[in-house]
């Protein structure tokens, strides 16, 4: 079997203490799977980024057939035009994929360039309902691909009944509200006096760690919380199983990726609702949402985990039953089969509906465009065995 030449544009950046983007767990499970994959960039600079990445797109511009290419919200934004830009020059297709809460706000303040981005790229993939409802006014034909998880790394543990022991693990960055957890914990102190807090994740500069910390002494509970700085991708699942509830207290979101791994761990969650969180959770099916900032709700929340068991089986059961859909024994296939379609023109932007597009499919045979410019034979797919 020959596979498309595949060029990943987003940020490889986890290495200098950021967040680990989805783009750094799909490019080496591709690679993995015999696909030939390059990334860029690994530069930490948006400005250096950028260059990096526009300069990868022509130096190695006979290396790759198309692209996968991460879309953000805010300046982040400019270097997926900027790229894309490039890519079309080049006569290469490419995939977009969108990410982030704050997308759909973006959009709506600059939905031209928006839609002309979105309607210039063979296909859009979204990893979220939410985005799929919000920005399918700008490309009508979204494809709905969710991130990938490894669920066998995080070894679901039943918790019952659960302990005072809590985690959260996001960026410290306003738009998380890092600050709100400590108030919790102040909230539920005189009751569990045990109660413990395990906050990690890297920092992004906006002094959101430093307030956390303050908001902590503020309340007197900084004997209750631990601080920790950003954690590898391997260990997650360790740093996971050693609390029993999640908190994630974002002020804007989408489907974050922590969040799944904490229900792949068999920790319960309780989260804000912002965004695409209502899109992901069910409250109090496999989840408890409560209002952004409300920290007495979430307060609330918790204590009752601490105290209704029967409540904690019901999360944990219907938790562990969603993100099987995640694992990417599941989402890879679906990949692999959208990335080699479009390479051999059988998908476009005339492409099918998220619902429509197959689950799986054997391609057999592909050629790439240069081939078929010389050979003059059609660049469709053999498919067979679709589900």
């Amino acid at each position: 079997m020959i596979f498309p030449r595949l060029l990943v544009v987003g940020n490889f950046i986890s290495s200098s203490g950021c967040s680990r983007g989805v783009c750094e767990e799909l490019a080496p499970r591709l690679r993995a799977s015999g696909w030939n994959v390059l990334t860029t960039s690994h530069r930490r600079s948006r400005p250096a980024r950028l260059m990096d990445m526009l300069y990868t797109v022509w130096k190695r511009r006979h290396e790759f057939d198309l692209a996968q290419v991460d879309v953000y919200s805010g300046p982040s934004f400019l270097w997926a035009e900027a790229v894309c830009c490039l890519l079309r020059r080049l006569g290469r297709p490419y995939v977009l994929t969108l990410h982030g809460g704050n997308l759909p706000n973006f959009a709506r303040t600059a939905s031209r360039r928006v839609a002309a981005l979105l309607n210039s790229a063979a296909v859009v993939t979204v990893p979220s309902s939410y985005l799929l409802n919000q920005m399918r006014a700008y490309r009508r034909n979204l494809i709905l691909l969710p991130n990938g998880l490894d669920l066998s790394a995080y070894g679901h543990m039943v918790r019952r009944p659960v302990q005072p022991h809590l985690v959260w693990l996001r960026a410290f960055h306003q738009i998380y509200n890092p600050a709100m957890a400590p108030r919790v914990i102040a909230r539920l102190k005189k009751e569990f006096p045990a109660i413990r807090l395990t906050m990690a994740g890297p920092d992004k500069g906006d002094s959101s760690r430093e307030a956390t910390i303050a908001t902590a002494k503020t309340y007197r509970v900084e004997s209750n919380l631990e601080m920790q700085g950003p954690l590898p991708k391997q260990s997650v699942p360790c740093f996971l199983s050693a609390g029993d509830i999640f908190l994630n207290t974002s002020r804007i979101d989408n489907t974050p990726v922590s969040v799944l791994e904490a229900m792949a761990a068999g920790m319960c969650v309780v989260s804000t609702d912002p965004g695409g969180i209502p899109y992901l959770l069910n409250n109090e099916q496999d989840a408890l949402l409560v209002p952004v900032d409300d920290d007495i709700a979430m307060a609330e929340a918790v204590r009752h985990l601490l105290t209704d068991s029967a409540l904690v089986e019901r999360l944990q059961v219907a938790a562990l039953a969603k993100v099987r859909s995640f694992d990417w024994s599941v989402v890879l296939p679906q990949w692999r089969t959208l990335l080699t379609a479009v390479a051999t023109g059988a998908l476009s932007d005339a492409g099918p509906r998220p619902n429509n597009f197959p689950r799986q499919a054997h391609i057999t045979t592909i050629q790439r465009p240069q081939d078929a410019e010389t050979s003059g034979t059609a660049t469709k797919p053999a498919v067979d065995a679709l589900h």
